[in-house]
C-alpha cells in the first residue's frame, strides 16, 4: 500500500476489498480462538515438565518446568478472559483500552510470577524453568502454523 505523504489519500496500490471479498477473505482466514492455542500452550508445558523430570530423573526439574510453563499460561489465561469480556464486546473503544490494560495485566502477572518462582518451587533450576517458559511461549507460533482452514461457526451463512 502507498499513501500520499501531503495530502493522506491512498496511491493506486491499495484496493479495497468488496463486501463479497472480504466475506470471502474472511472463509479462507478463519480467526484463531485465544483458548485453543492456551489448550495447545498448556499441553507443551505438561510435555516440557514430563521430558525434563524423565530426562534427569528429578522431580525439581519437572516442577521448575512446569512452573516456568505455568508463567505462561496463567497470565494469558487472564488476558483471554479480560479482552473477550462483555464490556470489550460491546464498547469498540473499550476493547481497545481493554486489549492494552489486560497486556499489561498479563506483563506484570507473568513478571510476578518469575519473581516468586524460588518461593515456590523447592529446588528451583532456572533453566529448567526458563525451558518451559519458552517452549510454552513458542507453541503460538506452531498454532499459527497448523490451524484449520475449516470456516468459523460464526462465517457460516
Amino acid at each position: 500500500m502507498t499513501f500520499d505523504q501531503e495530502d493522506g489519500e491512498q496511491g493506486e496500490g491499495f484496493k479495497p476489498l468488496t463486501a463479497a471479498e472480504a466475506q470471502q477473505w474472511r472463509r479462507q482466514n478463519p480467526p484463531l480462538s485465544m483458548w485453543r492455542v492456551l489448550t495447545g500452550q498448556s499441553l507443551a508445558g505438561c510435555l516440557v515438565a514430563v521430558v525434563a523430570w524423565l530426562l534427569t530423573g528429578k522431580s525439581s526439574m519437572g516442577w521448575s518446568a512446569a512452573y516456568g510453563a505455568l508463567s505462561v499460561v496463567l497470565p494469558a489465561a487472564v488476558f483471554a478472559r479480560g479482552v473477550t469480556g462483555r464490556l470489550a464486546q460491546a464498547v469498540p473503544g473499550a476493547a481497545m483500552l481493554g486489549f492494552f490494560v489486560w497486556e499489561l495485566v498479563k506483563i506484570i502477572l507473568t513478571v510476578a510470577m518469575l519473581f516468586a518462582a524460588p518461593k515456590w518451587v523447592t529446588e528451583l533450576n532456572w533453566l529448567a524453568l526458563v525451558a518451559g517458559f519458552v517452549v510454552t511461549m513458542k507453541v503460538v507460533w506452531l498454532a499459527l502454523m497448523f490451524r484449520s482452514k475449516r470456516p468459523h461457526p460464526a462465517q457460516h451463512n
